[in-house]
């Protein structure tokens, strides 16, 4: 699935605890709470450099990370809310 405000590509998931297929929007399904597990570490690319000046801050108020290139917080697991 394409999400309608970055563009970017969701991936759809299988949430371990109620096994119903969920698209990933953060580190817990949607659903029923369960923690989803990551993605392995080959599928998702990290840049230990990250370019500062175009990082997105967390739209939570109370969490101090940087979106990914998914849209999710690298700290909190939330999806970016650019009305926040």
């Amino acid at each position: 699935m394409i999400c309608e405000k970055c563009g970017e590509n969701v991936q759809n998931v299988v949430c371990t605890a109620c096994g119903e297929t969920i698209l990933r929007l953060g580190s817990y399904c949607y659903k029923c709470g369960g923690g989803i597990e990551a993605p392995s570490a080959g599928s998702v690319e990290e840049n230990d450099d990250p370019d500062f000046s175009s990082r997105v801050l967390c739209s939570d108020g109370n969490c101090i990370g940087v979106i990914n290139k998914e849209g999710i917080c690298k700290v909190c697991g939330k999806p970016y809310s650019p009305d926040a």
